[in-house]
């Protein structure tokens, strides 16, 4: 928190591990830190500054100053991503990972709030989407002739967007889970053409399991491998070959309006998904949900436990 022009301010922060308040009353500027290491996923109680109530340091306002006249906004978290710090110093731009609570300050109906979740008991890595949007991975990706697409996924739905990557005109690719049976589709701007896995079991891919997925489109051939198990296809059409695209690489769904050439369904995904890569020409790119360009209904990093 801080007044207009930082002249008065106060942050509490997390650097290299520890807790270190620093304020300043209109007088010159303090700080203080406790020598205890609290990056370790437990939770832990703050005050000015007291650790778990065990282990506090004290400083004292230069000049013996006692108002913090700042404006009446708090952040929590992070800063938004225009705010000047001005006097405050060098505030971590890595927002917090990690979760807060505090009874007289309601995290529930913040004023606004920028890509913060739910907090989820014993909590596994993935990205958890609820069901309402999509990430948008990547700016711009080019499919053409080759590409091979690897994920793992877990779902209790039976239908859902995986991942699109489509023109506006003709070509695209994308998997889906639709009604149970998981579809790789391609269009090289002659059809689609696809891949399908049907699982045996009742529950299938629905049983809220994490399931592994590799795609590979191969010019106009695609093969699907779920779980070890591998499905083929190919297009009537061998001479069309590459799916011309220039376009967003969208996880777990797509904004509404967009064509997608390679889906046949619109439904985001609800679940959870980790380890998505796109590998092309033995490149191989990491999608990186904390990184998205936009996230609606996405929560990266952390998922609940089944």
């Amino acid at each position: 928190m801080a007044r207009v022009n930082h002249a008065d301010f106060a942050t509490v922060q997390v650097r290299e591990g520890m807790a270190h308040l620093s304020f300043d009353l209109g007088s010159g500027n303090t700080s203080v830190s406790v020598p205890r290491i609290i990056n370790d996923a437990h939770w832990h109680k703050r005050s000015i500054l007291t650790v778990d109530g065990r282990y506090s340091k004290h400083t004292v306002s230069p000049k013996k100053a006692d108002i913090l006249d700042v404006v009446g906004m708090l952040y929590v978290g992070g800063l938004p991503l225009n705010y000047t710090t001005k006097r405050i110093g060098p505030v971590l731009n890595t927002h917090t990972h990690g979760h807060t609570h505090n009874r007289s300050v309601d995290m529930e109906n913040p004023v606004s709030s920028y890509r913060v979740g739910s907090c989820f008991a014993n909590p596994q890595p993935g990205s958890y989407f609820d069901g309402t949007g999509y990430a948008k991975a990547v700016a711009t990706y080019r499919v053409g002739n080759d590409m091979s697409v690897d994920l793992e996924f877990r779902t209790s739905s039976s239908s859902g967007v995986l991942l699109a990557i489509s023109s506006q005109k003709m070509d695209g690719v994308g998997i889906e889970l639709n009604n149970g049976r998981l579809l790789f589709h391609a269009d090289n701007g002659v059809g689609r053409v696809s891949a399908a896995h049907q699982p045996d079991e009742e529950a299938g891919l629905c049983d809220g399991q994490w399931h592994s997925v590799t795609a590979h489109k191969l010019k106009h051939r695609l093969e699907l491998i779920v779980d070890g198990k591998k499905s083929e296809a190919a297009s009537p059409d061998a001479r069309s070959a590459s799916a011309d695209t220039n376009d967003p690489v969208y996880v777990g769904g797509y904004p509404e309006g967009l064509k997608q050439f390679g889906l046949t369904i619109s439904t985001s995904f609800k679940g959870c998904m980790r380890n998505v890569k796109l590998t092309k020409a033995g490149k191989v790119l990491e999608v990186q949900l904390n990184k998205a360009l936009d996230l609606k209904g996405v929560q990266p990093l952390t998922c609940p436990t089944v």
